[in-house]
């Protein structure tokens, strides 16, 4: 058991103050991580989520800064790497999506999906690895989707950028293997979380589709990513490298009906 060891590592989840993020912040912190939260909508919102992991005895501490701004995040890596200690764990969690056709989307609309999903992870990637390659050692993992591989109405932008991070993952990994960093993405399906929480529904199309689509015949629970996040912030990926995990119910094994229709 030692291999899924992570007690003491220092975890960065950007994007981590509610949903997935704070979903991995908790299953790390739980093994044993030290959780550094970000965000950069308020700061209240990181001293409450802060406030939520140290309730449960996570140690957790927290930094307010933009992922898309190179100079933000190269302050924001410096004071965590001296306040806190060295970045063992990188996760590239923050996002978007706007639910636009392509046709009527607008150009700023699209780049700013593409910055937030795609740009961010570059850039504070280069700057955590930079350390992480110093030190010959270190775990970065991109938060791709479904729409890594699969295309669908509305979300254009959202699917380009997460179809770049899987293979801007597979890049990372291509030049930084050699200095034992490993850097893999995890692909979410469907997850039950308070932004799906109206859609969930008897009933709701959507959320009759998800189950009927979703071969488990269900929506995700949030702590379903715990496992996967574990393993690739463990010394049992230690040759995992440039992998995407999906953990998805099974949705991309079948594009017929599943079996439990």
């Amino acid at each position: 058991m030692n291999l899924f060891d992570i007690k003491g590592k220092i975890a960065l989840i950007t994007g981590s103050t509610h949903g997935l993020g704070m979903a991995m912040a908790k299953g790390l912190g739980q093994a044993g991580a030290t959780i550094v939260v970000n965000g950069n909508s308020s700061q209240q919102k990181i001293d409450d989520a802060v406030k939520e992991l140290q309730s449960e005895g996570i140690n957790a501490v927290g930094y307010k800064f933009n992922v898309t701004n190179e100079q933000e995040v190269i302050a924001a890596v410096a004071k965590i790497e001296s306040e806190v200690g060295a970045i063992d764990i990188l996760i590239n969690n923050a996002g978007i999506i706007k639910r636009i056709p392509l046709i009527e989307m607008e150009v700023a609309d699209f780049k700013e999906v593409i910055d937030i999903d795609l740009v961010s992870p570059f850039i504070v990637s280069k700057h955590v690895a930079k350390g992480m390659i110093e030190r010959r050692q270190g775990k970065i993992i991109n938060i791709c989707s479904m729409m890594s591989e699969l295309g669908r109405n509305t979300v254009g932008a959202y699917a380009a950028a997460k179809g770049g991070l899987k293979m801007l993952t597979k890049n990372m990994a291509t030049e930084w293997a050699k200095y034992n960093v490993q850097i893999n993405g995890i692909g979410p399906g469907y997850f039950a979380t308070e932004q799906t929480k109206p859609i969930r529904v008897d009933g709701n199309p959507f959320n009759d589709f998800i189950i009927s689509r979703t071969p488990a015949a269900k929506w995700g629970d949030p702590s379903d990513l715990a496992g996967a996040a574990i393993f690739l912030s463990s010394k049992a990926s230690d040759f995992v490298n440039g992998h995407i995990l999906y953990v998805d119910g099974g949705i991309l094994a079948t594009i017929g009906k599943p079996s439990n229709e």
